[in-house]
């Protein structure tokens, strides 16, 4: 079963001779429980099918189903509690709240959405991570690796169907980077998160079980066939 799916997805700014196809039909379906890692240069597209992908920005033309629902024919209000929901989303910056501590961080998406934080699956998603003796520090006394480890925990405590992740070891060194992502892959197997990465980095992409190609707005491979 598709959990994720991007049907002839266009994303075109600028009109005439001034015109950039920056998604140019792209169709991608990811499975259940499937870790994908987009790879591609600078300007191929990546972080705008990202963003498609996870409803953060609207194309021109073109469908992105989760679950088998056009996420598109939602309203801009029911989209965002859609998203908030079924999406956890991992930046290459992080982005903690500065003057919140670790655990703070963790459960903010939930007491956005007014719901009370599962405090058993936090503690496990906690250990896993090796959080369980940083959860009353706050971001800026954390190393880069703690700080993304916090990250991916928040990004996990609404049990989203689907974690997205942009370049999630970018402002990483490669030791942290390998051990981030391990963690990554552990936590998707643990939880049962389908995961859609990001990346330049050739070495991180194949931890993944699947790597999909990406130039110049299109696909050149790593798509199923069918």
């Amino acid at each position: 079963m598709y959990i994720l799916e991007t049907k002839d997805l266009k994303k075109i700014y600028g009109f005439g001779e001034n015109e950039v196809r920056a998604l140019d039909g792209v169709n991608l379906s990811v499975k259940k429980g499937e870790f994908v890692a987009i790879v591609g240069t600078s300007g191929s597209g990546k972080s705008t099918l990202l963003h498609m992908m996870g409803g953060l920005d609207r194309p021109t033309s073109g469908e992105v189903m989760v679950g088998g629902k056009s996420i598109f024919s939602l309203k801009d209000e029911a989209l965002t509690i859609f998203r908030r929901r079924k999406i956890g989303f991992v930046f290459q910056n992080y982005n903690l709240v500065p003057v919140l501590n670790v655990y703070e961080n963790i459960v903010l998406p939930l007491q956005l959405d007014g719901v009370k934080p599962d405090e058993a699956f936090i503690q496990s998603i906690v250990e896993t991570l090796s959080l369980e003796k940083r959860l009353e520090s706050l971001p800026g006394q954390l190393s880069g690796g703690q700080q993304q480890r916090v990250a991916m925990a928040r990004a996990l405590a609404s049990k989203p169907a689907i974690l997205l992740a942009d370049e999630p070891t970018g402002n990483l060194d490669s030791k942290t980077s390998q051990d981030v992502l391990g963690l990554l892959k552990i936590t998707g197997q643990k939880y049962g998160q389908t995961i859609v990465m990001i990346t330049h980095n050739e070495e991180i992409a194949q931890l993944a079980d699947r790597i999909i190609r990406l130039e110049d707005g299109r696909i050149i491979s790593g798509q199923r066939e069918g």
